[in-house]
């Protein structure tokens, strides 16, 4: 989903291999640096761990840097009108190398590889256990209730409005599992909109409503943001259309908001779509479907965060080996390179392409 935050990108630092904490260090200098210029910028976080960044995105200078194991294959090389510059980390401070011993570098890089999918395999289970539990509630839908909320959101939020452009779309995901639990931005993405949370159960339809309404702002020329669900793509978890103020998201778990701001309401798609009573109808069903869901999501946590701890027993001595004060440096001056790109209309030619 990288490829809709790089659309209207020209220039692009791409960061060769190096610690991972030297690389999310510096993107955070450059993302202070932006904001302290009052740039909007965009923090692309790294999903084995949520507390170091892939990416930053400086949208307003058309600029970013990002890691570039973060750029996915088919996104290899970028397009043409992307001008790139390749930063070496290892140039500016030295330990972009593992310490360890080759052969117990092997040992904790395969140790690492089964953990990994170990979690994999254990989301695979959670998923499929995931669509039992979503069956249930389609068998009890009214697919004709779900389309009068539809149509009832789309005149309530849009009434009559479209603008005189194309829209923009976003794909993002809204949140991750990671080896801290389930995590997502939610406070942050929504800070100053009128919320709508949808409450409901697996299967009522929160992700269809969510489709409708970010087609219908696209058909309308609105820009939209679409948040994926990190468990299952194709899932949507939250809409967001800035121009007209307004954030429409899966309230559930694991992503679970209460009201609490003024403005924020609740759309119930249990209460308005679902047959009344179909919890209890089902409830000895549901209660083995739920706790084999809980289990496989708490196993492939525990996988994920035991694949954390190789990765950073492997990084470890490299990281303690970098000079970060060389690395602040050399960000701010970066910072200053792709703050200029855009200003008063002027596109910054750095060298080093690559």
């Amino acid at each position: 989903m990288l490829e809709s935050s790089l659309m209207g990108i020209d220039l692009l630092y791409v960061a060769r291999p190096a610690p991972a904490a030297a690389q999310s260090a510096a993107m955070r200098i450059i993302a202070e640096e932006a904001l302290s210029s009052s740039c909007d910028v965009w923090l692309l976080h790294r999903p084995e761990d949520h507390e170091l960044l892939d990416g930053v995105i400086i949208p307003s200078r058309k600029t970013g840097f990002i890691h570039e194991g973060a750029l996915p294959l088919h996104m290899r090389p970028l397009p043409a009108d992307i001008r790139c510059k390749a930063i070496h980390l290892s140039q500016v401070a030295s330990g972009s190398e593992s310490g360890l011993a080759s052969g117990d570098l092997t040992v904790a890089e395969g140790s690492l590889q089964e953990s990994e999918g170990n979690a994999y395999n254990c989301f695979a289970r959670a998923l499929d256990i995931h669509d039992d539990w979503e069956a249930i509630y389609i068998s009890a839908m009214s697919f004709e209730a779900a389309n009068r909320v539809a149509n009832a959101y789309v005149s309530r939020l849009f009434g009559e409005t479209s603008l005189p452009k194309e829209g923009r779309r976003d794909d993002r995901f809204l949140g991750a599992a990671t080896p801290a639990g389930a995590v997502d931005f939610v406070p942050e993405l929504t800070r100053g909109l009128k919320r709508y949370l949808i409450k409901g159960r697996a299967g009522s339809g929160k992700s269809t409503l969510l489709k409708r309404l970010a087609a219908e702002g696209l058909r309308r020329g609105y820009d939209v943001e679409v948040y994926h669900c990190g468990f299952d793509p194709n899932s949507i978890d939250m809409v967001i259309v800035r121009e007209l103020g307004t954030a429409v998201f899966d309230s559930t778990a694991p992503h679970e908001y209460f009201p609490d701001r003024e403005t924020d309401e609740i759309i119930d798609m249990y209460d308005l779509c679902i047959a009344p009573g179909t919890d209890e109808l089902h409830a000895d069903q549901l209660a083995p479907i739920q706790s084999g869901y809980a289990s496989a999501m708490k196993e492939a946590i525990g996988h994920l965060a035991e694949a954390r701890r190789l990765r950073n027993a492997i990084e470890q001595p490299a990281a303690e080996a970098v000079n970060m004060q060389e690395i602040a440096d050399a960000a701010r001056g970066w910072a200053a390179e792709l703050l200029r790109n855009g200003a008063n209309g002027l596109r910054t030619a750095p060298d080093g392409m690559a």
